[in-house]
């Protein structure tokens, strides 16, 4: 059965396509359960009027759905916490040129 930490590995295939760091790594993902063959992420968008708001969720539940072990893949968008730049991960602000303050 595939644990939260390979459906995260998953996930780091999914790219924003207007930036170049995968949706894990742009701070995305708030939650990633697997109970059994389902699984449940919680996620939020860079802005509500992210023109992907349909895209990525879609890319994610085929791919998650793909894994061996998972049957089902509910993706909930959340808008809070609001995501902020801050969320980014170091590899993302390495790959963005983010200085980290």
């Amino acid at each position: 059965m595939p644990t939260s930490d390979d459906v995260y590995t998953e996930l780091k295939q999914v790219y924003d396509p207007e930036i170049p760091v995968n949706i894990v790594d742009l701070g995305l993902i708030y939650d990633v359960v697997v109970d059994g063959s389902a699984c449940n992420i919680r996620m939020t968008l860079t802005s509500q009027s992210c023109p992907e708001a349909k895209t990525i969720p879609d890319v994610m539940k085929r791919r998650v759905q793909a894994m061996d072990g998972i049957e089902n893949c509910e993706i909930e968008i959340v808008w809070e916490p609001q995501w902020t730049p801050q969320l980014i991960s170091a590899e993302g602000r390495k790959i963005l040129q983010i200085d980290e303050e």
